[in-house]
């Protein structure tokens, strides 16, 4: 039996046991069972399972799935997944998140606002690219999320990204930060500045639903203005209006602005054009 996928406790493949652990590349010796966790290898024998110490794991008198290990924090990297919804940073060097999205942390951390300077204060206000930031520092592990969206753990190495600001989850502080205009588009156009980083560091994005990466070099591609997450910043862009007259009659296909790409590098697009505005 294979598997795919993100790590997470599937079946016991070889059924001696309810689950065992894939870590995302293959099959390890963790295993739970009847809601106890214990070490059994692939293709052995079964095991005794242990019974949880009256006192010790903090747990003593209670099983289910929320306290037998499936959902425990992740230990395996310094900034890693805790799952598909969430982001584990074990703090070394300070880093950059979106203010409000820290949902839980261990240890001696410090929270402060993270303004960027007047450059930027002035760019947020004339563009309407908001990026909220707060700067994390100190000792400990701090847990990140935005609204149960999926979160995607990018690395740059010497390289840039153009992600809309929304979608900014954190950022490692060695990368540098910018809001600039999309090549192509103008200020009356509205929602064309993107936040730019550049440089080596990590970079955690967010996506409302299960992203597509295109590759651009393949063939012109296009996306919704409002689909677009984020490409690789040495893409050339363009502003691509499909607008027709029979649209001020209701006969319009609802798709009258796109961002075409060109270039070597990718795209990324989620599977929502966002929120969509009600008026009352």
């Amino acid at each position: 039996m294979t598997t795919t996928g993100q790590p997470s406790w599937q079946p016991d493949p070889e059924g001696r046991y309810e689950y065992r652990w894939w870590d995302g590349q293959r099959w390890t010796d963790q295993v739970s069972h009847r809601g106890q966790v214990s070490q059994a290898p692939m293709g052995g024998p079964p095991q005794a399972v242990p019974v949880a110490a009256a006192s010790g794991d903090g747990f003593a008198g209670i099983t289910g799935d929320l306290v037998d290990g499936r959902f425990s924090e992740k230990e395996a990297q310094p900034i890693a997944n805790q799952n598909t919804k969430m982001l584990r940073v074990r703090l070394g060097e300070p880093f950059m998140a979106r203010q409000g999205s820290m949902v839980a942390y261990q240890g001696n951390v410090d929270f402060a606002f993270e303004g960027g300077g007047a450059s930027k204060f002035i760019k947020k206000a004339l563009t309407g690219e908001g990026l909220p930031l707060m700067r994390c520092q100190g000792q400990g592990d701090v847990f990140l999320a935005d609204r149960a969206f999926d979160v995607h753990l990018l690395q740059l190495n010497n390289a840039g990204l153009s992600i809309s600001g929304k979608n900014v989850l954190a950022f490692s502080s060695s990368l540098d930060w910018n809001i600039e205009r999309v090549r192509g588009g103008s200020m009356v156009a509205g929602g064309l500045f993107n936040t730019t980083l550049r440089g080596t560091g990590w970079v955690a994005l967010t996506t409302d639903g299960p992203p597509v990466v295109l590759n651009a070099a393949e063939a012109p591609t296009f996306a919704d203005t409002n689909a677009v997450v984020a490409w690789s910043a040495n893409l050339q862009t363009q502003l691509k209006t499909s607008f027709k007259a029979g649209a001020l009659i209701g006969r319009g296909s609802g798709e009258a602005l796109q961002v075409s790409f060109y270039g070597n590098g990718f795209v990324i697009v989620q599977p929502s054009e966002g929120v969509p505005i009600t008026v009352q």
